[in-house]
């Protein structure tokens, strides 16, 4: 049994960089790369409640998942020309481009792939907190040709005057359209040289508002982790209650000490969605009750459906309907509490508790990836409120499974694209 405790996730905004590096134009490495920076959430600052804050990112959670999914389909259709990304990721990092460099906040997302920003001159941009990159400003500026191997990678691209340029959608309608470059982004003192990205020219749309771009984490060439000298890095992300900073780690500085508890899986393909992170789910336990899951229900189905990903941009975790319901099923026969049916949360599960009580015993849940039985702490699932209720941070899906940040909290996870697999580690995070 779990003692339940807060959750979410709140971030910081900070960068702390460990080492340097150096790598020349359209991905060649010719040394090590590793840094390290902290992160800021979408929402903070923003005076929120727990269940408010909650809220608000399971209302982007159920959209990003819609989009998640219709990327798998449309990507296993031959007739849709234009490939849609997830992108509004929950979180930003804060990068320097060019030379000089200039300071801007992206949102960071494991659910995609390119890199880019809004650069002058400007046919089309959002409104943003950030300044837009002007490169006749910058010594290190590059435009890519079209014969290089990222402008090969785009989904869709075309050539002009001998310049990639691309266009990239997102399943909000959000675009950006400019040209492919090379540039030297800054992470706190670290430099990294010849980093590909997008220069967006025409950018529209309401979705990334919070940024001036975006930094692609996912297993495409085009994304920033693929570019590095070790494609690999990891995430620790603190609980709500924390008032200590979350981390991302990139590079040669994503490894795991050898005296940690390790748990490892390995990385499957789907052949529609290659950039995704998806996951071998064989089963799952409730208390002492392993479910009668056929482990079928996990598997990718031809048409690119199916499966389960780990993803840092959705919020709670989603289970294919009738997994969910078998699930939800099992911990209203095992919580000893009434169930709460005011569904004012939005979550589909919640207890009553007493007023004011935020603790409350609840049975384990493991969820058994292939080589890896993920024993969560209660404060991963299961969300008190000072209202009164106790809920169960997930919820049911249809034609994809998502492992959202939720209970992905105080776990350092580490992917790992050389070795195909993702490790986890317990950790509190506050402390690294």
């Amino acid at each position: 049994m779990h003692s339940l405790m807060a959750i979410a996730l709140l971030l910081t905004l900070a960068v702390l960089a460990t080492s340097t590096s150096r790598h020349s134009l359209d991905g060649h490495r010719d040394a090590k790369t590793g840094f390290a920076v902290t992160l800021k959430h979408v929402d903070s600052g923003g005076n929120f409640t727990k269940l408010e804050l909650l809220q608000r990112r399971m209302k982007r959670g159920r959209k990003r998942m819609e989009r998640l999914y219709a990327m798998a389909l449309a990507s296993s259709d031959p007739s849709v020309s234009a490939p849609i990304h997830a992108g509004n990721g929950e979180f930003l990092m804060e990068i320097s481009i060019g030379t000089p460099p200039s300071s801007y906040s992206a949102i960071v997302d494991t659910g995609s792939d390119l890199i880019w920003t809004q650069c002058k001159p400007c046919k089309q941009c959002f409104a943003s907190p950030n300044p837009i990159f002007d490169p006749k400003k910058s010594s290190s500026f590059s435009k890519l040709p079209c014969s290089s191997r990222l402008c090969a990678a785009l989904p869709l691209s075309s050539c002009s005057d001998s310049t990639c340029e691309y266009l990239y959608t997102y399943g909000d309608y959000s675009s950006t359209q400019g040209v492919m470059a090379t540039e030297t982004f800054t992470f706190g003192k670290v430099s990294v040289p010849s980093v590909g990205f997008g220069c967006g020219l025409d950018n529209e749309g309401g979705g990334f508002n919070q940024g001036g771009g975006l930094v692609g984490l996912g297993r495409g060439p085009l994304s920033l982790v693929s570019q590095l000298d070790e494609p690999k890095f990891s995430y620790c992300l603190t609980s709500i209650d924390s008032t200590k900073q979350s981390k991302l780690i990139m590079g040669s500085l994503a490894s795991i000490d050898a005296k940690d508890s390790i748990m490892t899986t390995p990385l499957i393909k789907n052949p529609s969605s290659p950039s995704f992170y998806y996951l071998n789910l064989k089963g799952i336990t409730v208390g002492d009750t392993k479910l009668a899951i056929k482990e079928s229900a996990f598997s990718i189905k031809g048409d690119g459906s199916g499966g389960m990903i780990i993803d840092s941009g959705t919020t709670i975790t989603y289970l294919e309907g009738s997994v969910f319901e078998v699930v939800k099923k099992e911990f209203r026969r095992q919580v000893e509490l009434e169930v709460d049916e005011s569904n004012e949360t939005g979550l589909d599960l919640c207890f009553k508790v007493g007023a004011g009580e935020e603790k409350v015993e609840v049975p384990k849940l493991v969820f058994h990836f292939e080589g890896a039985d993920l024993d969560l702490p209660g404060e991963n699932y299961m969300i008190g409120d000072a209202s009164g209720v106790a809920c169960l941070a997930m919820g049911g899906s249809s034609g994809m499974s998502i492992f959202g940040n939720v209970q992905q909290q105080n776990i350092q996870v580490v992917h790992d694209l050389v070795k195909e697999a993702i490790s986890f580690v317990p950790k509190q995070c506050d402390d690294l």
